[in-house]
């Protein structure tokens, strides 16, 4: 298919890529054009800013999740019916796994999908020297993608000269310039805890954002660079399916404090005949009745403890729920909220559902962060003894009782451990899950739910 695509990436973070994403991005929406956005990497923020705030279906590319034909086809499903596509790398360009491969970064995913690339580069304390800088990642690696540049935190009057030097030396296309515009970085509480109230005061700055990049930015440019992307060819891959689609009925935690849940794992259950029903552990107050499997996502429980702990009937159906046997994954967040107490981020300590009996609390850095292959240690829900599945791990919160039932390995690295407490219906640990790392995961979760009775 003819996927008009382009990737926004730089030589290293910091240089201005979300910023710039979010403008171009709104600038899109706000000529009309369907847009999709995509985010390199294990990140959930970005894709839910994306989507809440400048309204773009969006979601994540990841070469170590997903082998090259599983990356065209996720790619290709979420693009195909928008008129451009834009993805946001991650890191700098050419940064992958352990900090030691081009596998997972940035380049990889734009050598995947053909995606031409648009070089974003902070300008701040730069000038002629952005050449040999340039020069460098084009010949790094072939073959190369990278087609333009934005030139971030540069005059109005030093532009034009940086403009023609480059274009003299280099086969690059300067697509424009970005001022510094203190008045309108997005804090990184935003781009984390966009609240409802916050939504009309973020659209307005980027709005004025948007207002600014189609003064100083060739779109037209952007959109025809993005329209050359080469065709991609991608297939479906085939998925088992129940006996009856819509029968199995799957709770899926969704508000303010469970949101970071990989929208490919939900279609893929999806895909696969399960009805999914949204749920809050926070306002509602039971799960759903008729419901045969649960998911409680990740996302931030430890800002909302109180509130959690004072929904006591909610706490109470999700413990006979679990204890009594229904099927659920509980990544992270939901992890915390498994367990006795959570100390929350006032440090206070709340009662939490007490399927698990071990308190959580917080630590003052992130543990074991990045990416990890799960290998089970044993037969359990998700995966048979000596099975593998991939994820990743961010958390500044610990638990007494990390779980023992898999084995957690860093890519090209020596260090592992043990990890989730898992059983025949439970899967509960700090690693969020990727389903199409290895499908028979969400598929084994269905049968699971396929057999149980309904709640309520």
């Amino acid at each position: 298919m003819k996927l008009p695509r382009i990737m926004l990436a730089a030589p290293a973070s910091g240089s201005g890529k979300t910023l710039i994403t979010c403008g171009i991005l709104k600038a899109l929406v706000n000529r009309g054009y369907r847009t999709a956005s995509f985010k390199c990497g294990p990140d959930y923020i970005d894709p839910m800013f994306h989507s809440r705030v400048i309204g773009t279906r969006s979601g994540n590319l990841d070469t170590f999740f997903t082998e090259p034909e599983i990356t065209r086809y996720l790619f290709g499903k979420a693009a195909r019916e928008a008129e451009i596509s834009v993805v946001e790398g991650v890191m700098g360009y050419y940064d992958g796994l352990a900090g030691i491969s081009t596998k997972a970064s940035s380049s990889d995913v734009a050598g995947t999908l053909g995606i031409p690339v648009v070089f974003i580069v902070n300008c701040r304390g730069l000038s002629i020297s952005v050449l040999p800088l340039l020069k460098g990642f084009l010949e790094f690696e072939e073959p190369r993608n990278i087609q333009g540049v934005i030139l971030n935190q540069v005059s109005e009057g030093m532009y034009p000269d940086m403009k023609r030097l480059i274009e003299e030396h280099l086969p690059l296309k300067v697509l424009g310039y970005v001022p510094r515009v203190p008045e309108l970085v997005l804090e990184s509480r935003h781009l984390g805890l966009v609240l409802p109230g916050e939504i009309e005061e973020l659209q307005k700055k980027l709005n004025e954002l948007a207002k600014l990049l189609e003064k100083t930015l060739d779109i037209d440019a952007f959109m025809a660079m993005a329209a050359a992307a080469p065709e991609l060819k991608y297939e479906a891959p085939n998925v088992p399916l129940l006996k009856e689609a819509g029968k199995v009925s799957v709770a899926v935690a969704e508000d303010e404090a469970f949101c970071f849940t990989y929208r490919d794992n939900l279609e893929l259950l999806e895909e696969m005949g399960a009805r999914l029903v949204s749920f809050s552990p926070l306002h509602d107050k039971e799960l759903p009745k008729g419901i045969q499997g649960l998911i409680l996502s990740g996302g931030y429980p430890e800002l909302h403890g109180e509130a959690l702990s004072k929904n006591t009937s909610m706490l109470t159906s999700v413990y006979q729920a679990v204890a009594g046997g229904l099927p659920c994954i509980a990544e992270c967040g939901g992890f915390l909220y498994l367990h006795k107490t959570l100390e929350g981020a006032d440090g206070k300590v709340y009662p939490m559902a007490g399927v698990l009996e071990a308190n959580a609390y917080r630590r003052d850095k992130l543990s074991r962060f990045g990416y990890v292959t799960l290998k089970a240690l044993s037969d359990q829900m998700l995966l048979k003894k000596g099975n593998e599945i991939r994820g990743h791990e961010f958390h500044y919160w610990e638990s007494e009782s990390c779980g023992s039932s898999m084995r957690a390995q860093k890519p090209l690295r020596k260090r592992s451990w043990e990890c989730v407490h898992g059983s025949g219906t439970l899967y509960a640990g700090f690693p969020h899950l990727f389903f199409y790392s290895n499908p028979s995961a969400a598929w084994d979760f269905l049968q699971k739910c396929e057999v149980m009775p309904c709640l309520g």
